[in-house]
Parts: C-alpha cells; structure tokens; sequence
C-alpha cells in the first residue's frame, strides 16, 4: 500500500505540520510520496530526505531557531519601492533562499529519497505548474513566492509565485500519482482571533490563509465517496498568532502534534469539511 503526505502552505504555522509529522512517524506512518505547496513545499523539501523521527526531531530544532529575519527581512526601502510600483515585491527571498539552500540534502527534485513534488502558479498563464524535477532550491521558492511579498521565480522562462494561489493543498496530485491513501496535512489558519491582524504584511497573509483553506473544503467535499482514502489531519485551533510573529513556533509544534496523536489515537475519523478548517 502506497502513502501520500499532502502539505499546505500556511506561513509560520507551517510549524504545525512538523508536530503532525512526528505524531504519524510515532505511530508507523511513512509517505512513499510527498506533495508541497508554499511552506509545505519547504517542509516537504525537508522530509524528502527523511521522514524517521530524529529527522523531524531536527527540523523541529531549525524551526525553533527562526526569527522573522530569516523568512521575512522587511526593510523600508524594498517595501516602499514595492508600494510604489518600482518593484514586483515588498521583501527579499534572499534570506529565505538561504535558509532552504542551507539545510536542504538534496540538490535537484528527481534526486530526493522520497519523489517530492512541489506546486507554483504560473504567473502569465494563471495555470497551475507541477514541479518534480530541476534545482531543488529554486523550485521551492517558487512554490513559496507568495505574491506582491516575495518577488515571483523564473523558470524555464516563465514566472511563478506562489502555488497556493492556485491549489493550496494539492491532493488532485497525489491522487494522480495512483496512492492508495492520502494524508493531507492543512496548517489552518489563524483562526477564532480577538483581533484583526495589525500589519499590512500580516493582514495579506491571513487573507491569504482563508482563501487557499477554501480548495481543500472543495477537496474534501470531491474525493468523498469517490474511492480516494482521503485523510485529513485535523489542524488546531483556535490559532491566535500572527502569520509573520515565530516566537509562538514550539506552540505550534506542540499543538500540531497533540492534535494529530489525539485523531490518531481515536482511529482517525472522518471529519466534515467544516470542522477540519474551523470554518
């Protein structure tokens, strides 16, 4: 029987998935495949790699180690250059590039342990863009080039941004590869908040969170009765944290897999659309 492990993207709660990694690791669940979009396709990028418990027990320490420096440098220069039409982005992917090129252990998409595919929109085109092969590096900041933040990646010739625009978590793919179960691991979003996210940046992520949550809604609805062993790890919440604030990361970590070890230890339910996105 062949797995699938179908990440989304989420900004910082990203943190989440790595928690529901390690609740699966802990009970026997491995992916034959992975699929990533935005910081799912960073952490997927990792688990590629490895999926045993001390890999993830180390992606938990490099997570724990990040400030929003490392993923979002905002500077006034770029982002008042970016408000005024003189550049495509309000921040620099340089640090993000690091950060990825830094602890990836591989270096092209065809040479990962476990086939990992990443997913980025195309920008002239509108179409979705699956990416199994080429440099690793690149193909993940593409998928992760959350747009008007990040500047979009070239690719063969073509601009991408951001595949969550397109298909947040991207289960069609899985299921494409012909697996017999699919694990989908939604960060949710910050959700049953006191108040509104207080920085534009902020604002444009939570926004962004709420759309992308809408496919898998959508997904879970399709797959339903259609034959796909669709298993959806319930997110926490409520989530009261910014989508750019990473002091909560152990939190997260800590929740995403107290979550998961509670759906796994009840046999995994089914759970309705609605109560998986807190919607």
């Amino acid at each position: 029987m062949t797995t699938a492990f179908v990440l989304s993207g989420g900004g910082n709660l990203g943190a989440v998935q790595v928690g529901m990694l390690q609740a699966l690791a802990d009970a026997g669940i491995h992916p034959d495949v992975l699929v990533g979009t935005s910081v799912g396709a960073v952490n997927a990028g990792w688990v590629a790699a490895g999926c045993d418990r001390a890999s993830l027990d180390r992606l938990e320490e490099i997570w724990c180690g990040l400030q929003r420096s490392d993923v979002f440098p905002l500077g006034l220069l770029e982002g008042f250059l970016g408000f005024i039409g003189r550049r495509d982005h309000l921040v620099s992917n340089e640090p993000l590039r690091r950060l990825v090129s830094t602890h990836l252990r591989f270096r092209r998409l065809e040479d990962a342990p476990i086939p990992l595919t990443v997913i980025a929109a195309d920008v002239l085109s509108g179409t979705e863009r699956a990416l199994s092969s080429g440099d690793a590096t690149t193909a993940i900041l593409a998928s992760a080039a959350i747009p008007g933040v990040f500047p979009p990646v070239e690719i063969d010739g073509r601009p991408l941004i951001d595949g969550g625009v397109v298909d947040d978590t991207p289960v069609s793919h899985a299921v494409r590869a012909g697996v017999d179960v699919v694990y989908a691991l939604p960060t949710g979003f910050s959700c049953s908040l006191s108040e509104a996210p207080s920085s534009a940046l902020a604002m444009v992520l939570h926004g962004i969170g709420i759309l992308a949550s809408q496919r898998l809604v959508n997904d879970i609805e399709r797959y339903r009765g259609a034959g796909v062993d669709l298993r959806v790890v319930p997110p926490p919440c409520p989530v009261d944290v910014s989508p750019i604030d990473f002091s909560h990361t152990r939190e997260l970590i800590e929740r995403g897999r107290a979550s998961a070890a509670a759906w796994l230890e009840a046999g995994m339910p089914p759970v309705r659309a609605e109560v998986t996105l807190q919607l």
